[in-house]
């Protein structure tokens, strides 16, 4: 059972954050900046004389630079994860992937990785060589020099203006530095918001979080295809509703598709976590399709129940939402019987054949506390009503839920990791709201507005069911990259429940 945690008390506020122009017309081209720019000198020397007097400042380095990489081109941004010195010392820039998402989403090509800094620039063929083999996305003269020696927050954003392709040394270089200004201008906005976002803060950890056993069978499943059957393993809609997890398999060799009349005959098919309609699985069998049946078994209880009610011919108020797939499924075992209602509002005036004949089930992904209300309508309405002997809402739903409602309440703002389709992720950030807490859901750490995060000390973190704990970690990774943060996590007991798999993969 999830408990809540006493918050840690938050120390004295950082100093304000500082931007660092190295050359004048970079100055001036941040002259915007409500943010306070200082033109710190280009090389290393001037650098780290710069950097000794804006000392116990969080830094962010703006500026132009050449692009090493063979997809950086003139006028892409590079944000530096990490720089690299020419000493071999490595300074890293963890919020790197929040200003990436920020840049953007202001419709910039962005690219994220590490920048190099070198004592000169470098024009000769060899040298650039050499350069591009070390992987670096970008090279300067001063980002590494300019690097806080006191741990306080440190980024780089930087504009190419040359390349390996599009060298220093040419004409061109005219225009596309201008060029390159002018898209620094319009990264201002971007800048100001991390310098607002600076400082020192607490994020408290919601347990359990992440993939619940459901999720984690139907991504094994996939997995466990692949390599009996090889690529290419088809999916019918996204195996669970998270954008990372289906372009990480989709490297893997799966090929989702909507329909299972777009798989080649003969070929593998499997079927979401969410299940399927009897229609779509007699579509599969008539194409000739090996399908192995990914389904949440939890899900599958509740086709079951629906199929008994329907037997004995009772109208089964289904409390869910007609457009997610689950439901979807859910309708199909009995089309003729299942009357979706979606809120209390819908129970208040739906109708039955046979009032005496009357049954309820729950869309798994539901908030409790809503998927309780409407029921609770339909049971005043019919006293008839059949359900099942424990709502439907799975325990994972259940248990997010309750951790989210523990922290909520101590906490200035409430991230929830998880996609814009996956329904448990959306009710999080509904239970959250609810107890008053402002939340927003985010895919990952570059899905943060820097904007959200300005005055806000004390930040809750939680995942939907569908969501990996590492995108979890990268989150807080980047909150850290804002200031000193103390992370603490409410204590909960272990989910320790486990799926059997399909015989086709086990």
């Amino acid at each position: 059972m999830t408990r809540p945690v006493t918050p840690t008390p938050l120390p004295a506020p950082l100093a304000p954050a500082v931007l660092c122009a190295p050359m004048t017309v970079e100055r001036i081209a941040l002259r915007r900046a409500r943010t306070e720019v200082v033109r710190t000198g280009m090389g290393p020397g001037r650098s780290r004389r710069s950097a000794a007097a804006l000392r116990g400042r969080p830094v962010l380095v703006a500026g132009v630079c050449g692009g090493l990489a063979p997809q950086v081109r003139a006028g892409d941004v590079v944000v530096a994860t990490e720089v690299r010195g020419p000493d071999g010392r490595v300074v890293a820039c963890p919020s790197a992937p929040m200003l990436a998402g920020a840049l953007r989403r202001l419709g910039m090509t962005v690219h994220l990785g590490p920048m190099v800094s070198t004592p000169r620039v470098e024009t000769g063929t060899a040298a650039v060589r050499e350069l591009v083999a070390t992987g670096a996305l970008g090279v300067d003269t001063e980002s590494y020099w300019l690097a806080p020696t006191g741990g306080e927050p440190f980024a780089v954003v930087r504009v190419v203006t040359d390349s390996p392709t599009e060298p220093l040394l040419h004409p061109g270089i005219v225009r596309r530095g201008a060029a390159g200004l002018a898209r620094l201008r319009r990264c201002v906005p971007v800048l100001d918001a991390w310098a607002a976002a600076v400082g020192r803060r607490g994020v408290t950890l919601a347990n359990p979080r992440s993939l619940c056993a459901g999720v984690e069978r139907a991504i094994d499943i996939v997995r466990r295809a692949l390599h009996r059957h090889g690529a290419p393993v088809y999916v019918r809609r996204q195996i669970v509703h998270n954008a990372h997890v289906v372009a990480e398999l989709e490297g893997e060799g799966a090929v989702f598709v909507t329909e299972a009349d777009e798989v080649p005959e003969g070929e593998v098919l499997v079927f979401a976590a969410h299940g399927v309609s009897p229609a779509v699985r007699a579509g599969a069998a008539a194409r000739g399709l090996s399908v192995i049946d990914a389904t949440c078994p939890l899900v599958t209880k509740v086709h079951n129940e629906v199929r008994r009610y329907a037997a004995r011919d009772d109208t089964v108020f289904l409390i869910g939402h007609a457009d997610h797939e689950e439901v979807e499924g859910t309708v199909g075992q009995a089309p003729r019987n299942v009357v979706v209602v979606p809120d209390a509002r819908a129970a208040a005036t739906v109708t039955a054949r046979d009032p005496a004949r009357v049954a309820y089930a729950m869309q798994t992904t539901l908030a409790t506390d809503e998927a309780e209300r409407v029921a609770g309508v339909l049971r005043a309405r019919f006293p008839a009503l059949s359900g099942p002997r424990r709502d439907d809402i799975c325990y994972a739903t259940t248990n997010r839920q309750a951790a989210l409602r523990a922290v909520a309440g101590d906490c200035d703002l409430m991230l929830v990791v998880g996609s814009g389709n996956s329904s448990n992720s959306l009710r999080l950030v509904e239970v959250a709201q609810a107890a008053g807490v402002p939340a927003r859901l985010v895919d990952d750490a570059g899905g943060v507005d820097l904007g959200w995060l300005a005055g806000v000390a004390r930040v809750g973190v939680t995942a939907g069911a569908s969501a990996p704990s590492d995108l979890v970690d990268d989150l807080v990774a980047a909150l850290s990259g804002l200031g000193p943060t103390t992370v603490t996590e409410t204590p909960a007991e272990p989910e320790n429940l486990h799926f059997t798999l399909p015989k086709e993969v086990s």
